[in-house]
């Protein structure tokens, strides 16, 4: 047995918190690091000690095994949890962990190494009787073997994958995943198999002791994605309760997965499954789960304290507890995925979410989002016996949260839990090439919202209520306020009379205060709350939230560009420059590249013309709205 009495947690956000809750509940004292970014982050106050990563990017700071390290011994740090993502599935880093005589909170360092190259894994599995999908090189791929799926062979998330469906496409996908994938985790080796575009994402949990005991408790299915990331995870498997005994063989070939790498601690065994129920491995993540709140939720186990717990050397019992009801998460991400899921930065001026589902965040009203890291802000949870009813309680409580300040996903997610596909079980990773993105907020729905906030403004105006603002004994012009919402332009035009609101639609003014204002729309009461923020308004109802941008009557000369240009969406990196001054190019083809919050985005000309100018180069440091080059007329 080992002791250990405080606990470093090298990662930052929702994952210390989470890691934090636990370790204070068993008694033991806790530290966080944080870079510059993150010096204000949730996770470094709820800490008793935190030490300062010097940098923003994860290079300088997350990644820095051994700067961690030395802030343990600083701190007086007996152990370390990795959380996941950064250093949770580097052997080398593991391995300096023991060598410095701490405590660490994961697998074993061959177990690490050897599920660290995917390729390399994939033959240790077929060896140990796990079903597995045929490794392609890229240089035998045959048009037979189309589509096929580009993957790094190190890392996960998402990066480095590129799914090709034409021949002739393959060695430019190759190389764009091999750069990403060495951008992303240094080593930019790739290989390639057959892509299943229906296929189902299921994913085993494993917790073994080190005494030979290996739990398979119980699976998930983390089907619905983005990128090859995963948006909503559920627990059980709606394929597998629909194939009962499809469960008992992904046990199976999950333990004998865990018993071939001799696996300590929490991991997961992922598989790739079709609609009969056949599966094929993927990759075992040797650490925690993003998704893991959805198993523990469906079996009363705490994840982490076993984590704790069988690092000391704990003997786990012979058999995991059974897994009763239901539990959905959705991942909560700083995002427009009408914009090809462009990560959204700024004040998160609002966070509240109802305190009836479990949160895991790793943000508070007022927290920055930062370009530096993940986009995902929390893991929003419900649970229950019933799927239908979890999926339908987890939406509402979803559309009635308040979340201002920065874009989210969260439209996207009331959408797919209400969707009668995902509520039917039909949730295969191409659900979004099926079924779309979701539907834009009615025009009508933000016509009224824009109301709302201009009676707002008004009353917010007139510091004590006795004649509202815009009434005139004799009928004049009516006011007017311009608000921005996405690419559209909203002018809301009314007159207060003897008669009451005079506006366009059928609407009449209830009340109105600063933050407060009730319609009657067609004859139905709608209470519209308003908070106003600078440069940005956000009102909530019952239709849904419409984030405002007030229009100034008068433009800034200083925040025009010049026509033709291309300005950076979001603060990052520019990783690939692929045209030049005087190159003719055509409405959408791809000009440059940005690396912003763990995604690759694509700059696009936006109609057909000649580079201009390049005002960047690749490896260059942009802030959002910076031109990055222009595209004029041929002529």
């Amino acid at each position: 047995m080992r002791v250990f009495t405080s606990v470093l947690v090298a990662n930052r956000g929702e994952i210390a918190r989470r890691i934090f809750r636990t370790a204070r509940a068993l008694g033991l004292s806790t530290v966080a690091v944080h870079s510059t970014a993150d010096a204000r982050s949730p996770h470094v106050g709820e800490a008793d000690a935190a030490v300062h990563l010097p940098g923003n990017t994860p290079g300088e700071t997350y990644l820095r095994g051994e700067l961690i390290i030395d802030a343990a011994l600083r701190a007086g740090a007996d152990a370390v949890h990795p959380g996941y993502g950064f250093l949770s599935e580097t052997a080398g880093f593991a391995q300096a962990v023991i060598d410095a005589g701490l405590t660490w909170i994961g697998p074993p360092v061959d177990a690490i190494s050897s599920m660290g190259s995917k390729i390399e894994a994939k033959k240790l599995m077929a060896a140990a009787g796990v079903p597995v999908l045929a490794e392609l090189t890229p240089a035998e791929v045959s048009a037979d073997d189309l589509p096929v799926l580009v993957k790094a062979s190190a890392g996960g998330g998402g990066r480095g994958m590129r799914v090709v469906s034409r021949l002739e496409d393959l060695p430019r996908e190759i190389e764009a995943a091999s750069a990403e994938a060495l951008s992303a985790f240094g080593d930019g080796t790739v290989f390639c198999e057959r892509y299943l575009a229906s296929g189902r994402h299921i994913e085993v949990q494993i917790m073994a002791d080190r005494h030979g005991t290996i739990w398979a408790v119980g699976e998930r299915e983390c089907s619905i994605q983005r990128r090859h990331q995963k948006v909503i995870e559920e627990a059980p498997s709606p394929l597998v309760e629909r194939i009962p005994s499809m469960r008992a063989a992904l046990f199976d070939a999950a333990r004998k997965a865990a018993a071939a790498i001799a696996y300590v601690g929490a991991g997961t065994v992922e598989f790739l499954a079709d609609e009969q129920g056949n599966f094929y491995f993927l990759e075992m993540n040797t650490r925690l789960q993003v998704e893991h709140p959805v198993t523990e939720e469906t079996t009363g186990l705490d994840l982490v304290e076993l984590q704790l717990a069988v690092a000391a050397g704990t003997r786990l019992p012979s058999d995991p507890p059974p897994t009763t009801g239901h539990a959905i998460e959705v991942r909560l991400y700083a995002e427009d995925p009408a914009q090809d899921w462009q990560p959204q930065t700024g004040v998160l001026r609002r966070f509240e979410v109802s305190p009836d589902l479990r949160v895991d965040s790793g943000v508070e009203s007022g927290s920055e989002v930062s370009p530096y890291y993940d986009a995902m802000l929390a893991k929003v949870i419900a649970s229950g016996p019933d799927r239908a009813a979890v999926a339908r309680r987890l939406a509402g409580e979803l559309q009635r949260a308040r979340i201002h300040g920065v874009g989210t996903n969260r439209d996207l997610l009331v959408w797919v839990l209400r969707h009668p596909a995902f509520l039917a079980g039909d949730t295969d990773t191409g659900f979004f090439e099926k079924h779309g993105v979701g539907a834009a907020v009615e025009t009508q729905v933000v016509r009224v919202s824009a109301l709302a906030a201009a009676l707002a403004d008004a009353a917010a105006r007139v510091p004590v209520v006795r004649v509202p603002s815009g009434w005139r004994n004799l009928a004049s012009q009516p006011q007017r306020k311009s608000y921005r919402a996405g690419d559209d332009t909203y002018q809301v035009e009314y007159r207060l009379t003897r008669d009451g609101l005079v506006a366009a639609g059928n609407v009449q003014l209830v009340d109105s205060t600063a933050d407060r204002v009730v319609l009657a729309v067609d004859g139905v009461r709608r209470t519209f709350e308003v908070a106003a923020y600078d440069g940005l308004v956000c009102v909530d109802s019952s239709l849904g939230s419409v984030a405002l941008t007030p229009v100034e009557r008068f433009t800034d000369p200083s925040q025009q560009v010049a026509a033709g240009s291309l300005v950076a969406p979001m603060p990052g990196i520019v990783i690939r420059v692929g045209v030049q001054v005087g190159d003719e190019v055509e409405q959408g083809q791809p000009l440059l590249w940005l690396e912003a919050m763990k995604m690759e985005h694509t700059i696009a000309a936006p109609a057909d013309g000649i580079v201009g100018a390049l005002m960047v180069q690749a490896g260059q440091q942009v802030e959002v709205g910076a031109v990055l080059a222009v595209v004029g007329e041929e002529e």
